[in-house]
């Protein structure tokens, strides 16, 4: 962490352990008032139903954004087969109910490994995304189904952590853009019962590790000083040429 004397202006990067229940904006608006700056931002958005590795930019850093959002991503979650929801997630309504085979755990990661490698995911329409400047989301939440064009997305790894019927336990590594309740939707779906996300947590960004990260909690509690002391330099995580 750095303070721009001339600016008095603090700048750096600091890892948060993002609580269930909340948006990452919220996070970002937290942390703006901590620190009493406006010029904070975060590098990829985590759902509020998800928890995990959330890298907040202060000051010059957040020239960086798009920089860090294009590091590969790894994730530890829960997908629940037999039930299928409208946003692929458990903050959804069930669509369907199926009955879910008694699946051996090598059937189980058969299904996981032919999802590894090179592939086009279309994004759902509980997302962000925007489709003529209008976000998906607020087109699904009147019913609208719209056309959406496939991603490019590659996933290196997709393990099996436990099965347990009707649930899997799973870490994936993945690049940028890969919804991962879209992954369990299509997990589900090819498995032949259905199924969804129900918890999901981001665990490392690149070689930033969840272990480094602090509770939001935490943060807001501590003396000023504390928080300035958790900051990561700049330029220990981001080339210098990004931010010229």
């Amino acid at each position: 962490m750095t303070i721009n004397a001339q600016q008095k202006e603090v700048e750096g990067i600091l890892l948060v352990d993002k609580p269930k229940g909340i948006t990452s904006h919220d996070v970002v608006d937290s942390i703006r008032r901590k620190l009493k700056t406006k010029r904070v931002g975060h590098a990829g958005t985590l759902d509020p139903m998800a928890t995990g590795l959330l890298i907040i930019l202060v000051g010059k850093a957040t020239k960086a954004s798009q920089f860090l959002m294009s590091m590969d991503k790894e994730y530890e979650g829960t997908i629940r087969l037999g039930q299928i929801t409208d946003s692929q997630d458990a903050d959804g309504s069930i669509l369907e109910e199926n009955p879910v085979g008694d699946f051996t755990r090598e059937q189980i990661v058969g299904y996981m490994d032919s999802f590894i490698g090179d592939q086009y995911q279309t994004p759902p329409m509980f997302s962000a995304k925007k489709i003529n400047g209008v976000p998906l989301y607020k087109l699904a939440r009147k019913g609208e189904q719209v056309e959406r064009e496939p991603r490019f997305i590659r996933v290196s790894s997709f393990d099996l952590l436990r099965w347990e019927k009707p649930d899997i336990d799973f870490r994936v590594f993945c690049t940028k853009g890969t919804y991962v309740r879209t992954l369990a939707h299509d997990l589900g779906k090819r498995i032949g019962c259905g199924g969804h996300l129900i918890a999901l947590r981001r665990t490392m960004i690149d070689k930033l590790h969840i272990k480094q990260a602090t509770g939001l909690e935490a943060i807001m509690e501590m003396p000023l000083p504390s928080v300035h002391n958790l900051f990561l330099p700049v330029f220990s995580v981001i080339p210098s040429y990004v931010l010229a």
